[in-house]
């Protein structure tokens, strides 16, 4: 393929997207992640597409949000890996909340068999993949449906969380960052995942590579409340989103990072229960955890509290 036919591909996804990593052009495409970041960095500079680390978006991508089919095709792997080892998270007989969008989605299906589970949410998506499940309890707020990503929002959906306490919230968003935290491009859905959290006695975000260090309109849920983060490996060349990673570490997040299969751009599946390369214990429990509650992961590279080994990983990475 010539490299003019590459980028009038590459911006057709991009169009049809909204935002697609470089991992997916790159399969698309049929050649490597440095041809494609190269194609995109030609395409960038024309003004056809904005580059995120990671990946490429429409431009004023920091204010547009895709649609749900959008969404759907994005790091489809990656979402499948981080569903797998955030499932490990749940016990038998929990209450949690479970916000919307497709990675909270994908854990939702793992979760159906999860016995005497309760499982409070907005997403209509979330329900109907726990809605034939045996001995799982789903809970749906009220509010006015957004189409574009299946969510019940508004004051609605705000009142009927008050008052309800459960161990923990999953969110995920458009973006994530150090210094904001989690956040996302709808000031309605914003306001929701924020009531999700107040709900909860601690906070695990799920999100992949791509939305590491990328900011979006609307804060939901600030770095000193996220409990846990549960994410897919960053490629090597990723400086960006390794920085960030540690960066959310230093901060007091327990991180695990999910292992990916084949990696590079031909890994667009994942084993279902494959695990993380290392077994570390998590750190101790953050400010307003009571100690000993809720599940330790099974399986993480935790970045929290690194040995000299894992220092020494992240190091290289960056390097790379």
């Amino acid at each position: 393929m010539f490299a003019a036919e590459r980028r009038q591909l590459i911006l057709e996804m991009v169009r049809a997207n909204g935002a697609v990593s470089l991992r997916e052009l790159a399969r698309v495409v049929q050649t490597s992640e440095v041809t494609v970041r190269r194609d995109v960095r030609a395409l960038e500079a024309e003004g056809l597409l904005d580059r995120r680390h990671g990946g490429a978006v429409l431009p004023g991508g920091f204010t547009r949000e895709s649609g749900f089919p959008q969404k759907s095709h994005l790091a489809t792997a990656e979402k499948t890996a981080i569903a797998d080892l955030a499932a490990g998270l749940v016990e038998e007989g929990e209450a949690i909340v479970v916000g919307a969008g497709t990675t909270t989605q994908e854990l939702a299906r793992r979760l159906a068999r999860v016995p005497g589970l309760t499982v409070v949410t907005n997403s209509l998506l979330v329900a109907q993949a726990l809605a034939h499940a045996n001995r799982v309890e789903v809970v749906m707020t009220g509010g006015t449906l957004r189409g574009s990503n299946y969510a019940l929002v508004g004051s609605g959906a705000e009142q009927s969380l008050q008052g309800l306490r459960v161990s923990r919230a999953f969110l995920s968003g458009s973006g994530l960052t150090a210094e904001r935290g989690l956040s996302t491009s709808n000031m309605l859905s914003a306001s929701v995942d924020r009531a999700l959290v107040q709900a909860a006695g601690e906070v695990v975000v799920l999100a992949d590579h791509t939305k590491l260090g990328t900011d979006t309109m609307f804060q939901t849920v600030p770095t000193d409340l996220i409990t846990r983060l549960v994410t897919d490996e960053p490629p090597t060349h990723d400086d960006r989103a390794v920085t960030e990673l540690q960066a959310l570490a230093d901060q007091g997040v327990q991180i695990a990072v999910a292992g990916q299969a084949g990696g590079g751009a031909g890994g667009d599946t994942v084993p279902t229960g494959r695990q993380p390369r290392r077994d570390m214990p998590l750190p101790g429990p953050r400010r307003g955890q009571v100690p000993g509650a809720g599940p330790q992961l099974r399986s993480a590279t935790v970045l929290g509290e690194q040995s000299p080994g894992e220092r020494a990983r992240v190091a290289d990475l960056r390097r790379r």
